[in-house]
């Protein structure tokens, strides 16, 4: 995520979850960053913000293709993300609880394990969540390739995940 007034001198890597409307479209991305984080001060100041997020991608060689004359390419998914970011410093438990619970998947843990350590942590860090205001993709995975390429290609590619995104986006050429 980066401030959109401060550019790259303000980006930051952060765990991120979608919040989704009941037709499943992207409405909120819910998370938490240290008040340290300069990304914090320039959102504070000016809270319109970039995400990227980048799905599969791999390289897709000649032999892939089965073409000695094709040239090699990068197949890719990745998603641009406009948002307007409020901090919600009293829901900073619910963006962590939110957080571990999807990323510990049933092992148990909880924020109490911490004991006297999880105050001075909770201080160091807001949570926020963004109102998601522009979505946009870009998916290169073989959609300009002639059927016969596209078929050698996902027969061949040791990737399966990106494999999966390219039938998934060529379901009708395949």
């Amino acid at each position: 995520m980066c401030a959109a007034a401060g550019g790259a001198d303000h980006a930051s890597l952060l765990p991120l979850l979608g919040e989704y409307d009941p037709e499943g479209r992207l409405t909120h991305l819910v998370g938490h960053m240290a008040r340290r984080n300069p990304l914090y001060a320039a959102l504070s100041s000016a809270p319109r913000a970039l995400v990227l997020f980048n799905g599969p991608d791999g390289y897709v060689s000649p032999a892939q293709a089965g073409l000695d004359n094709w040239a090699p390419t990068w197949n890719f998914a990745q998603l641009r993300i406009e948002a307007e970011v409020t901090f919600e410093p009293d829901r900073t438990e619910e963006a962590l609880d939110l957080l571990a619970a999807r990323m510990d998947d049933g092992t148990g843990w909880g924020r109490t394990m911490l004991g006297p350590r999880y105050t001075g942590m909770l201080e160091a860090i807001v949570g926020f969540r963004a109102q998601v205001t522009r979505v946009a993709g870009k998916f290169k995975l073989g959609q300009d390739e002639r059927p016969e390429t596209l078929r050698s290609i996902v027969a061949r590619h040791p990737d399966p995940v990106l494999v999966r995104w390219m039938r998934r986006f060529n379901e009708e050429r395949i």
